[in-house]
C-alpha cells in the first residue's frame, strides 16, 4: 500500500485538532498519529541498536520456531462445530465445512487457521471478511467464505454509540467500511479491547538483543582471525617496514571461516603465542542461549521445544506436550472458539452450537498407553465402561463396526454401574465373568 493512500484515512476536525473523524476515502490523517509513526519507522528501534520488524524478527530461528509451532499446531488441530444439545458434530451446518475443511476457494482449513494465528501473534490482530449470501433452502443468509485480510490495511474504530467498524483499504479502489458482524477478528491480549498486542512488539528488546548477538557472531566468522593467538617480538626489537607489510597481508589472508587453521610465516624473531577462548566469546554464547529463553517466555513455548535443552524423551516429552497445550495453546483455543461463536453464528444459533478444537490430537500417548486407556474405557479390570467400541474406533479414525454390540456399553461393566440394559448373551466373552468371580470370593470370605 502506498504511503499517500494509507494516509488518506481521516480528515482533521477543526474543533478537535489534531483528532480526526472518519470522512470517507478522500480524507486525511494527522502525521502525529502513532500508527503513522509506526508505519514510517517500519519497525521498533531497540536499545541494542537493532530495528525489529516482523520480517526481521522471524529471521531469528528461536522466534520463528516459537510462532510456527503455535501457528502450525492451531492449523492442524481439528476444529468442529458441535451441537451442544446432542454433542454431535453439526456436519449439516454450512459453518462446519468452512472451519473444518475449506474456508474459501483457495485455502484449506490448515492454511487459513495457521495464517490467521501467525498474524494474530506477530501483528496482534488477524482479520477475515465474512462473505454471506441468501440460501433459499434455509430461508436466510449463510456464510459462504472467510477471506483473510491484510491487518496492515485495516483500522478498527469505535463510534460514539460503542459500535465498532472496520475500515479496510484494498490494494485497488477506495476505502471500505465494514460492520463488526462482517469481520472475523482474532486477537489475544488487548489494552483497549480493540487491538491485540503483538508478540514481536512486546518482546522487541529481547528479539533485538538476540539479533544483535547473532549478528556479532556472524561478523566474527566473517572478519575474525581464527588463529586464536598473539604475535610477540623479542624485547627491544621492532619489525622492519617490509616485514610488517608482509605480516599484515598474511593476516588478512587468514581472515574468515574458509581459512581457519592456516599457519602464519613469522619473520625477524616473531613468536607465536596460543590464546584460549576469551571471556567475551563465552559471554556471547551465553547471551545467545539466554535470548532463546526470553523468546520462549514471551511466546509461552517451553525451552526444550525450542531445541535448546535436553530432556527425557519419554515421560518428559509427554509433560512438555501437556505444558505446551495448557499454557501456550489453551488461551488461543478460547480466543478462536469465542470469536467464531460471536461473529459466525446467528443470534438464534448461539447457545445451541459451539466451536471446539480437539486438543486430544496433540496429547495422544504411545500405542501402549492408548491401548491401556481404551481397555479401561471399555471396562477392563472390572471398572465401569464409559465408551463404546464404535466411539473408540471413531477416535482412532477407523471405520464403524456394523455389529450392534459395538454401539452398546460392555454389558457386565454397565450392570456394575447400574445402567446395563444389554442381554448377557450378547456380552463380550469373558467380560461379565470378572464381577461373578469377585462375588464368589466375597462369599468365601
Amino acid at each position: 500500500m502506498g504511503l499517500l493512500s494509507w494516509l488518506r484515512r481521516e480528515a482533521p476536525d477543526s474543533t478537535h485538532a489534531p483528532a480526526a473523524r472518519a470522512q470517507g476515502a478522500g480524507s486525511y490523517v494527522s502525521l502525529d498519529d502513532p500508527r503513522v509513526i509506526e508505519f514510517l519507522k517500519f519497525g521498533t528501534m531497540t536499545a541494542s541498536g537493532v530495528e525489529v520488524s516482523v520480517e526481521r524478527a522471524l529471521k531469528n530461528t528461536a522466534m520463528f520456531r516459537a510462532v510456527s509451532l503455535i501457528s502450525c499446531s492451531m492449523g492442524m488441530l481439528p476444529l468442529n462445530l458441535i451441537d451442544d444439545e446432542t454433542k454431535e458434530k453439526a456436519k449439516d451446518h454450512p459453518l462446519h465445512r468452512l472451519i473444518h475443511d475449506e474456508p474459501n476457494g483457495w485455502q484449506s482449513a490448515y492454511d487459513f487457521r495457521s495464517l490467521m494465528q501467525l498474524r494474530a501473534l506477530v501483528r496482534g490482530d488477524a482479520y477475515a471478511l465474512v462473505v454471506r449470501s441468501f440460501d433459499i433452502r434455509r430461508g436466510r443468509k449463510v456464510i459462504r467464505q472467510l477471506v483473510p485480510l491484510d491487518p496492515l490495511r485495516i483500522r478498527v474504530k469505535q463510534r460514539d454509540d460503542w459500535s465498532v467498524v472496520y475500515e479496510y483499504t484494498p490494494p485497488t479502489g477506495g476505502m471500505r467500511v465494514y460492520a463488526a458482524s462482517d469481520i472475523f477478528h482474532l486477537r489475544g491480549l488487548s489494552l483497549d479491547g480493540l487491538h491485540g498486542l503483538s508478540v514481536v512488539k512486546q518482546a522487541a528488546e529481547a528479539i533485538g538483543l538476540a539479533l544483535a548477538a547473532e549478528l556479532a557472531a556472524a561478523r566474527y566468522f566473517r572478519n575474525g582471525s581464527f588463529v586464536d593467538s598473539a604475535l610477540k617480538m623479542p624485547s627491544g626489537k621492532r619489525l622492519s617496514p617490509d616485514a610488517f607489510e608482509r605480516l599484515r597481508e598474511s593476516l588478512a589472508e587468514k581472515r574468515g571461516a574458509d581459512n581457519a587453521g592456516e599457519h602464519l610465516i613469522l619473520e625477524e624473531g616473531l613468536e607465536f603465542q596460543e590464546l584460549g577462548k576469551t571471556a567475551r566469546d563465552a559471554q556471547l554464547a551465553e547471551i545467545r542461549k539466554l535470548q532463546v529463553e526470553e523468546i520462549g517466555r514471551a511466546t509461552g513455548v517451553p525451552r526444550p521445544l525450542l531445541m535448546v535443552d535436553e530432556t527425557s524423551w519419554g515421560s518428559g516429552i509427554e509433560a512438555l506436550g501437556r505444558f505446551f497445550v495448557q499454557f501456550a495453546l489453551n488461551p488461543w483455543f478460547t480466543a478462536w472458539q469465542q470469536a467464531i461463536e460471536r461473529v459466525l453464528l446467528d443470534s438464534d444459533e448461539k447457545g445451541r452450537f459451539v466451536a471446539r478444537f480437539n486438543a486430544d490430537a496433540l496429547l495422544r500417548g504411545s500405542t501402549k498407553d492408548q491401548g491401556e486407556f481404551f481397555a479401561r474405557a471399555l471396562g477392563s479390570g472390572g471398572s465401569p465402561g464409559f465408551m463404546k467400541q464404535n466411539e473408540i474406533r471413531a477416535v482412532m479414525d477407523l471405520p464403524r463396526d456394523d455389529d450392534p454390540a459395538s454401539d452398546r456399553l460392555n454389558p457386565g461393566t454397565a450392570a456394575m454401574a447400574g445402567g446395563g440394559d444389554a442381554a448377557p448373551e450378547e456380552s463380550t466373552p469373558g467380560a461379565a465373568d470378572a464381577p461373578a468371580r469377585k462375588d464368589d470370593d466375597d462369599d468365601e470370605d
